[in-house]
C-alpha cells in the first residue's frame, strides 16, 4: 500500500513562502507523476501542479503558475512545493496523491495566508 506524507505547512503572511514537503513509501518519485492538490475551506479538491515522472516536467495551475515551484530529490525519494508570494487564497490543506484525482493522497498539511 503506497503512503504518502506531507509536511511544511503552517501561518505565513501575505507575500510570505513556505516550503511543503511529500514524502512516500511503496511508490518511487522518480518514475511516475505525482500531484499536489489544495481544498480550501469549505470547497472540494483542486488540482494545482504535477511532476512527470522521468525528466520532472511539472505544471502548474493557473492560479499559481509563476509563484510555486515544485522539485524532487531522487535520493530521498521526496517532493517539493516550493510556494513564494503566497496570497489568502492559497490558504487550505495541501495534499500530494499519485493520481489527479486524489483518490490515493496523504493526511496533507495546512497551509494558512493571513495577515
Amino acid at each position: 500500500e503506497v503512503h504518502l506524507v506531507e509536511s511544511g505547512g503552517g501561518l505565513v503572511q501575505p507575500g510570505g513562502s513556505l516550503r511543503l514537503s511529500c514524502a512516500a513509501s511503496r511508490f518511487t518519485f522518480s518514475t511516475n507523476y505525482v500531484y499536489w492538490l489544495r481544498q480550501a475551506p469549505g470547497k472540494g479538491l483542486e488540482w494545482v501542479s504535477v511532476i512527470k515522472g522521468g525528466g520532472g516536467t511539472s505544471y502548474y495551475a493557473d492560479s499559481v503558475k509563476g509563484r510555486f515551484t515544485l522539485s524532487r530529490d531522487n535520493a530521498k525519494n521526496t517532493l517539493y512545493l516550493q510556494m513564494n508570494n503566497l496570497k489568502t487564497e492559497d490558504t487550505g490543506v495541501y495534499y500530494c496523491a499519485t493520481d489527479n484525482l486524489g483518490r490515493n493522497r496523504g493526511l496533507g498539511t495546512q497551509v494558512t495566508v493571513s495577515s
